[in-house]
């Protein structure tokens, strides 16, 4: 069932979400091949930590990992992933349904790499769901900040 929070905002920004069975979705390949898209297609996102404690949500392509070089000269700290614990407690989501909408308490970065499709998919706040939408729509709705901070080599 996709969290009240998130259906408001996909309804105020004539968006659907696409609800599939429980735990259908809860990674990058599954959703791809649930959906019937590439991988890089989904928009994946993922929770980081800072050395300074701060968190930041990472919107990123489902193909790519997050290089940690480039992650520490955009947040000017060390980052680590966060934990399973921390990712739900920051976001309300569990990891494998982290949405990217209505996430007013965190920094949001989003990788350039997914502007090169046409249709992206974050998920809607669980694992069994996506929301088709364009690169720069879930930019402009986010309010992310877009950024480079995947590996080149993957």
């Amino acid at each position: 069932m996709i969290p009240e929070k998130v259906r408001r905002i996909l309804t105020e920004n004539d968006l659907v979400a696409m609800e599939f069975s429980p735990g259908s979705t809860p990674t990058s390949e599954a959703a791809a091949q649930q959906i019937g898209v590439q991988i890089g297609q989904i928009a994946k996102s993922m929770v980081l930590k800072a050395k300074t404690g701060y968190y930041y949500l990472v919107i990123c392509p489902g193909n790519l990992r997050i290089c940690n070089k480039k992650a520490k000269k955009i947040i000017g700290s060390r980052v680590r992933m966060a934990q399973a614990s921390e990712t739900e407690q920051v976001t309300g989501f569990k990891p494998g349904g982290v949405c990217p909408f209505g996430m007013d308490n965190l920094d949001i970065l989003i990788d350039e790499r997914l502007a090169q499709y046409q249709t992206i998919y974050p998920a809607a706040g669980n694992d069994a769901s996506g929301v088709a939408i364009t690169f720069s729509r879930l930019q402009t709705i986010t309010a992310a900040r877009v950024v480079d901070i995947m590996l080149d080599n993957h």
